[in-house]
């Protein structure tokens, strides 16, 4: 009769620790979605409305070197000068912190960036912004530096869920992208609940989740070879949009040390840029070009090269934003042109493409077959996993992310442990 007790007494007291955990989770999970979709969603509407400003007042982007003087100078003022996606991976990795000043500071220079016209995405700033929602509140609840780096990440994937509408991939993502090949498990439920809460919410307050209407081939042979082929150049394009960026940003630093004239001349460049290109198509997010691509099976054949030029100035100049947005962009354009090369309908290898540029570019391709899925519907899943697994390995150990950490070698499976971009970690 005492071992009978002693076993229930046990099963009860795991029930109520499991139950109270589960209660934790999702008490504090609650709060940082619903302030990151709050914020969230005033970010994404902030965006949107400054960019039909600049559609319908063209002169602004002359305002770009300006704004980028002005975005240098709230940076110093904020005490946040060089803080940026790295600095929030950091956190989630080694525990460094994050300051609370960060998020009024993305928040408004990324507006004003679209504003100008500036080349960028809205990622960057959710995984900034979320970043520091998440640390802030765990902060504030006293909790230890394990729960502290998994409400980070909870408060990233609701931010990103609430611009995107993507809530399962966000989870996934933002887990996966610290720490290329160490999935941390418990930190799935309360980024999920977190993503979920301000999915919901921003939806209910009209933001509308990035989905795309696309035509998927039947499984054949020659369609599978088509996809091998549009893997392998996505992997190499990946590449070239990363490492353009770091060198872009690398020689900004090195030949103008001033965050303020570096800038400044960027904002003037980028002007140059934007007259010869004449289009307007380089400037912002382009996310009207992505679903062009996608949708209609139509892009210029060298609207992906122009775009990393465009993006490289922008983020190396010291504007802000982020690399995915334009990463489906390249990934999207070059798709739609080189896949019809290879027999495939324009627009569905417009969309393997995106995916496969932006799955070498962050080295995450569990998270990027969840993106395919939650954006174009799981039809297309076995090429997305074929597409997604050929760019992660082909990709060397580029990335988007300098502070993210590659944990096993991608040829061998050895564990390596290093930081993307390292001159070590090229393909042997």
């Amino acid at each position: 009769m005492n071992k009978v007790r002693e076993i229930f007494t046990r099963l009860a007291e795991s029930a109520l620790a499991y139950a109270g955990a589960l209660i934790r989770w999702l008490f504090i999970s609650l709060p940082i979605g619903l302030i990151a979709g709050l914020i969230g969603t005033a970010f994404h509407k902030s965006v949107e409305y400054v960019t039909d400003l600049r559609l319908e007042y063209h002169w602004l982007i002359f305002l770009l070197p300006v704004i980028g003087a002005g975005i240098s100078l709230v940076y110093k003022a904020l005490r946040v000068e060089g803080h940026d996606t790295n600095d929030v991976i950091s956190q989630v990795n080694e525990g460094t912190g994050l300051h609370a000043a960060l998020l009024p500071a993305v928040f408004v220079s990324t507006v004003v960036t679209h504003l100008g016209g500036g080349s960028a995405g809205r990622e960057g700033a959710a995984l900034q912004m979320g970043g520091t929602v998440g640390y802030t509140v765990a902060k504030l609840l006293r909790l230890d530096q394990r729960e502290m780096r998994i409400f980070t990440m909870a408060g990233m994937a609701a931010f990103f869920s609430a611009l995107f509408g993507t809530p399962v991939a966000a989870a996934v993502f933002v887990i996966a992208v610290a720490s290329v090949g160490s999935f941390r498990h418990a930190a799935f439920l309360p980024c999920l609940s977190a993503a979920l809460v301000a999915y919901v919410l921003s939806i209910g307050l009209g933001v509308e989740p990035t989905r795309f209407t696309v035509e998927i081939p039947q499984l054949s042979g020659l369609t599978v070879l088509g996809v091998i082929g549009l893997g392998v150049l996505s992997a190499l394009v990946s590449v070239i949009f990363c490492e353009t960026i770091h060198f872009v940003a690398h020689a900004f630093k090195k030949y103008i040390p001033s965050p303020l004239w570096r800038a400044a001349l960027g904002g003037i460049v980028l002007i140059g840029m934007s007259l010869i290109a004449s289009s307007g198509d380089y400037n912002g997010a382009g996310m009207n070009v992505i679903r062009d691509a996608v949708e209609s099976g139509r892009a210029k054949p060298y609207a992906f090269a122009v775009k990393i030029l465009f993006t490289a100035v922008t983020l190396g100049a010291g504007f802000k934003g982020g690399e995915v947005v334009p990463s489906f962009y390249v990934g999207a354009t070059f798709g739609c042109f080189v896949g019809t090369l290879m027999g495939l309908p324009a627009g569905f290898a417009a969309a393997l493409g995106l995916i496969g540029v932006f799955c070498g570019a962050v080295n995450c391709p569990i998270a990027s077959m969840f993106l395919f899925i939650e954006m174009f519907g799981s039809e297309g899943l076995v090429y997305a996993a074929l597409i997604c697994g050929l760019s992660y390995v082909l990709s060397g150990y580029s990335g988007i992310y300098s502070s993210q950490h590659i944990m096993y070698d991608k040829l061998r499976a050895d564990l390596i442990d290093v930081h993307t971009n390292e001159k070590n970690t090229r393909i042997r």
